[in-house]
């Protein structure tokens, strides 16, 4: 089994409206389908709920682990209500200037400290996600 995801994708916009799409918790919202209750700050629990059709109304928890402009945004994504003891995978968005715009990175790793009996399921609905979110984020900042 693998421990983590991984997608790149190339975007035709330039990385500093990449960054915002990623870091500005509205523009975040809008394309991930999550309305954020605050934005996010290094090492900052930031919350919402889920706007996504057939998610509406889950829970959002993540807390923010590196936002080093323009390259790398990341957040610890827990599963569980406790933040302080339930196991969480880390998001990373990695960016990369190109001659086309930007190569944006997508990494979810962790997984092995997930339960066993819900790893593979979660590692499962979350790589189909991510396919859906980066196609979500190339419409948002290629509009």
């Amino acid at each position: 089994m693998t421990d983590r995801i991984e997608k790149s994708i190339e975007l035709n916009a330039p990385i500093e409206k990449v960054w915002n799409a990623l870091t500005d918790h509205k523009a975040f919202g809008e394309w991930f389908r999550v309305r954020l209750d605050g934005p996010f700050v290094v090492g900052e629990k930031t919350t919402g709920e889920m706007t996504y059709p057939g998610h509406e109304g889950t829970k959002w928890t993540s807390v923010t682990e590196r936002m080093e402009a323009p390259t790398l945004f990341s957040f610890r994504w827990p599963h569980g209500e406790d933040l302080s003891t339930s196991p969480s995978t880390l998001v990373e968005f990695r960016l990369e200037p190109t001659t086309q715009g930007t190569r944006l990175t997508i990494v979810e790793s962790g997984f092995e400290a997930l339960p066993e009996d819900r790893r593979m399921e979660t590692l499962r609905g979350n790589e189909g996600g991510w396919e859906i979110q980066a196609g979500n984020i190339k419409a948002y900042v290629e509009a």
